[in-house]
């Protein structure tokens, strides 16, 4: 994957989610990472009060979603209409949960947004990361967000190295992606829309749009078979 298919038009429909402003604002994804808090602050107060529930400094919640006991929620964060926030659920802290999305069995989400429909179902974690609209990520598959020798994250591109000057940088996941279980997804990974990556793949590169990562070195086209 190129650079120029990394741009935010190009990964995501921001009609689905309320982030758009801020997609808008801003190229490349890895772009907004540093923004999240502070778009959630300003558009929190934006909110109508008449749908959405304040609670503490900045905690939003849309009435129609059912939270567990068992859930933690952090500061600055957002849950749009109908979505699902299921047993031992760790909203962290800054982040967007879009309508109808999932956050799951002791699933962690933290500095994330989540577009609607997306799914973070079971035993997840997403880190510093964006998960597009219908996006899934298998049961145990993770986003992992920091290098082990600490140094900042940079995204291999197709036509060259990018870097992004971030030191907690997870995944960037295109709309419609399933991400396998038990899948590794390396700081600065790109998934590209309606792209497949197998279980137990460690992802260290950007894969392109409607492709299937089988293992490193391995990636092919989908192909559609016509009735």
């Amino acid at each position: 994957m190129k650079k120029e298919d990394m741009t935010n038009q190009d990964l995501f429909d921001t009609n689905h989610t309320l982030a758009k402003l801020l997609f808008e604002q801003t190229t490349y994804p890895w772009e907004v990472l540093p923004k999240i808090s502070e778009f959630i602050v300003s558009l929190g107060q934006r909110l109508p009060k008449d749908e959405y529930v304040h609670v503490g400094k900045a905690v939003w919640i849309h009435k129609s979603v059912n939270l567990p006991p068992t859930a933690c929620m952090g500061e600055n964060v957002i849950i749009g209409k109908g979505a699902q926030i299921r047993h031992c659920a760790f909203i962290r802290g800054n982040a967007i949960i879009g309508d109808f999305a999932v956050i799951g069995n002791s699933s962690e989400v933290k500095n994330a947004i989540v577009f609607d429909g997306a799914q973070v179902p079971h035993f997840n974690y997403l880190g510093d990361s964006i998960l597009g609209f219908k996006a899934h990520m298998g049961a145990s598959s993770i986003a992992s967000n920091v290098k082990s020798d600490k140094s900042l994250v940079t995204v291999h591109a197709e036509d060259g190295d990018i870097e992004t000057g971030l030191k907690k940088f997870g995944a960037i996941i295109g709309d419609f992606a399933e991400i396998g279980c038990g899948a590794v997804l390396n700081p600065g990974t790109v998934i590209g829309p309606k792209s497949n990556v197998y279980p137990l793949s460690c992802v260290r590169e950007c894969v392109d749009a409607n492709s299937i990562y089988k293992k490193q070195g391995e990636v092919v086209e989908k192909t559609v078979t016509e009735e």
